[in-house]
């Protein structure tokens, strides 16, 4: 009998214990928490409590990731235009390199899915297809 549990479980395991995750944290030089906090800010203009919010995460510790992230000179902080209690926190060209760089290593297949034949690899799209509805 297929067990759904171990095919999900398989499945984080592909996912989230692939080496990309330690690649990318490598290259950028800072931790995943980070590199997934400079991809949303480069994906657009964010205030500092809707960052936290996407992150799941509690505000202080949102602007301590951001002020590491200033300090590398990856982001930038901007008075919101019509509220000034926020800051809006922007991608620098360099964040935006680095985010473009991050999701380039995020993008990469792990090596397991790139050599499955393609018999294989037809079954697990059709499969995913039906996961994505």
């Amino acid at each position: 009998m297929t067990d759904p549990t171990r095919i999900w479980t398989a499945m984080r395991a592909l996912v989230l214990d692939n080496d990309r995750r330690r690649e990318v944290c490598d290259a950028l030089g800072m931790s995943f928490f980070r590199v997934k906090a400079l991809r949303r800010i480069a994906a657009s203009p964010i205030k500092l409590g809707d960052l936290a919010a996407d992150l799941m995460t509690d505000r202080p510790y949102t602007t301590l990731v951001v002020d590491d992230l200033a300090r590398r000179g990856l982001v930038e902080r901007t008075p919101h235009p019509t509220d000034r209690r926020s800051k809006i926190v922007t991608a620098t060209p360099a964040g935006a390199a680095a985010a473009a760089e991050a999701e380039r290593i995020l993008g990469t297949p792990p090596t397991a899915l790139r050599e499955l034949d393609e018999d294989d690899l037809a079954v697990l799209q059709r499969v995913m297809t039906k996961l994505e509805r």
